[in-house]
């Protein structure tokens, strides 16, 4: 029966509602007035024509006043201090104005009738009767608002942090539907056992006994300005407690006053992680970038798309966006020409094998340094489509770098990869085989041929991470492709900023390796994302969990642990993330008849031989993985 009841109210109107609530605050004033009268023991039978008129104009400048101060606005289901603060300033402001307007009818009378009864003035009364009045109003709304608030929907949340931007949060948390705080924690000795509003702190070991006894359903960390690691301990004590976690983001977006729950984010890999953000060498980005012409191919795309960012925000002259791919290149350049507009942007379709066409481009813009990003790098694709690896990756990047040469660039800096280390497949082998060849082209050039070598980056394009987040959202299986597969990862933005920074400390054929951190176990780290998502893993040990972890194989090319360096030193440099790699190099009259026999090879079709050239010159890659080659199959399937 009460349900239905609410279920009527909420259906009502907003007109109809704000009615209701106004017969509410009459009714809690005439009860107040009366109340007032009683209590100042005034005979129901004896009240003055004074006292009458009260009664009846009081309600009319009540109404009045609440409409004046917006006490009807706001929605009672959500009602919170501020509203309570609006109702009070509104019912001070009617209790001054009647009590002004009774000593001024009481100063007339008397100068009337030279006497006046104290009953008729009675202030006592009417003080009485305000502050019934503001009782009443108040503890209405409040038993509305607990009344027609549906709690049982409601997540139990609970805030790391009690400082500014934890307050802000709760703040915002009390007109929510969704979330209801039921405590701080705080490491803060001071604030420990307080209270902020209604919601008191406590000590962070106080999680377990929160989580057991209160059926948490989510914590959310409220620390801005902490540290990574610090960030990555808090994420580690809270996962074993199987409990959804959701982070608000940093001090710049606290400093917009962005902090709501719509600005909580998901834990990602980053938090995880705990790396250090290091400072930028601001000579290293600007040396090959400030008032320059920049050329990046493949603009498009993860890298590419932020390096270009990153060098028309550091006062590129000039930002040549150029990509096979038409969709890519017309978001990457809609985003730049809107949030940069005063940097003068490019964008031109272009296939990197067009010898022609990338020499025009370089000659009509006069290129000064080139970020070469554009490659085709997913492994198992690659596997099976070999042959477009080599023509994109090897020929493509031997095109870009001699038309550089020929056209006077300053600095060509190639993107490349940890799996052109020792490769397992064709995508790294390919990736090495473009590293030789700048190598055996950067001596006796004017342009400097760099290499920057580093591994995952998260979030770029067939990343295993978001498949992961996306599979958990899903209710899984989170698929895994061997339980010992270690992997490094650094941010996009992190990868971009090294590589601009390496590419300025080239002197020619340097190859640059980036330092990654520690590498990832990357079936824990499924398992930490479940944790933190709220989910309970599937195991021997809990069958009736959420989410179920399988491993699907290790798929084509596919390499258990991923390396840096092919040789065993390396030296330090001026920046403390980046270090030079010693790697051995083939002359170029001897890479080139590499590069015919590959082409041959090409022509006819001849997965075999070219695995065996692309063995005999890349350091550690082996041939004896099963083909997969779409076209190789498929022919080998009908000469059968």
């Amino acid at each position: 029966m009460s349900l239905i009841f609410k279920n009527i109210l909420l259906s009502y109107s907003r007109p109809v509602k704000k009615l209701i609530v106004m017969a509410s605050d009459l009714f809690c004033l005439f009860l107040a007035m009366l109340l007032a009268l009683f209590i100042s023991d005034i005979q129901f039978n004896s009240i003055s024509a004074g006292q009458f008129f009260n009664l009846l104009w009081t309600p009319l400048i009540c109404s009045f006043t609440f409409w004046y101060f917006g006490v009807y606005s706001s929605v009672v289901r959500y009602i919170d201090l501020s509203v309570i603060l609006i109702l009070a300033r509104a019912i001070f402001i009617l209790g001054l104005f009647t009590i002004l307007s009774k000593l001024i009818y009481g100063y007339f009378i008397t100068l009337l009738l030279s006497q006046v009864p104290k009953s008729l003035i009675n202030l006592e009364g009417w003080l009485v009767g305000i502050t019934l009045f503001t009782l009443l109003t108040i503890s209405s709304r409040l038993i509305a608002h607990y009344y027609l608030f549906d709690r049982e929907s409601e997540k139990r949340i609970i805030i790391y942090g009690a400082g500014s931007a934890g307050i802000q949060l709760a703040n915002a948390l009390r007109v929510s539907t969704e979330m209801q705080p039921i405590a701080f924690l705080d490491a803060n000795p001071s604030l420990q056992g307080t209270y902020i509003g209604d919601i008191k702190v406590l000590h962070p070991k106080s999680l377990e006994r929160l989580v057991s006894r209160k059926k948490v359903d989510e914590v959310l960390i409220a620390m801005p300005s902490v540290s990574k690691p610090v960030l990555k301990r808090l994420l580690k004590e809270i996962e074993d407690y199987q409990i959804k976690v959701r982070i608000l983001p940093g001090l710049a977006e606290l400093a917009q006053g962005k902090v709501s729950v719509s600005e909580l984010k998901e834990v990602e890999i980053l938090d995880l992680l705990g790396r250090l953000e290091v400072d930028s060498n601001h000579q290293l980005m600007d040396r090959n970038v400030k008032d320059k012409v920049i050329l990046i191919t493949g603009a498009g795309g993860s890298i590419g798309s932020e390096i270009s960012r990153q060098v028309a925000s550091n006062g590129a002259k000039q930002v040549i966006l150029l990509d096979s791919n038409e969709y890519s290149l017309y978001s990457i350049k809609n985003e730049l020409e809107l949030n940069m507009p005063d940097v003068e942007f490019y964008s031109l379709l272009a296939n990197i094998c067009d010898r022609n066409k990338i020499n025009e481009i370089f000659r009509t813009f006069e290129v000064d340094t080139v970020y070469h990003a554009a490659a085709y790098k997913h492994v198992p694709l690659v596997e099976e489509n070999p042959f477009q690896a080599v023509t994109n990756n090897i020929f493509g990047t031997k095109i870009c770098a001699e038309v550089a040469i020929d056209n006077g660039v300053e600095t060509f800096v190639l993107i490349s990869t940890d799996k052109a280390v020792r490769p397992t497949n064709i995508m790294g082998a390919t990736k090495r085989f473009a590293e030789l060849v700048l190598q055996s082209l950067a001596h006796n050039q004017a342009s400097r041929m760099t290499m920057v070598r580093f591994g995952n980056v998260i979030g770029s394009s067939g990343s295993a991470i978001p498949l992961f987040q996306k599979q958990i959202r899903e209710g899984g299986p989170v698929t895994v492709t061997h339980p010992e597969v270690v992997r490094y990862f650094m941010s996009i933005p992190e990868a971009a900023e090294l590589v601009i920074q390496a590419g300025a400390m080239g002197q020619g054929g340097d190859v640059f390796v980036l330092d990654m951190g520690e590498p990832v176990k990357i079936l824990e780290l499924a398992k930490r994302l479940i944790n933190l998502s709220g989910m309970e893993l599937i195991d021997q040990n809990n069958p009736d969990g959420d989410i179920e972890i399988k491993f699907t194989g290790l798929r084509p090319g596919e390499k258990l642990y991923e390396e840096l360096l092919i040789g065993e030193n390396a030296s330090f440099t001026e920046h403390k993330r980046i270090f030079k790699a010693q790697e051995e190099f083939l002359p170029y009259e001897e890479l080139d008849e590499y590069l015919k026999k590959i082409r041959e090879a090409e022509s006819s079709g001849d997965i075999i031989t070219l695995k065996n050239i692309l063995e005999e010159v890349v350091s550690g890659y082996r041939s004896d993985q099963e083909i997969v080659d779409v076209l190789y199959l498929q022919n080998k399937i009908k000469k059968n």
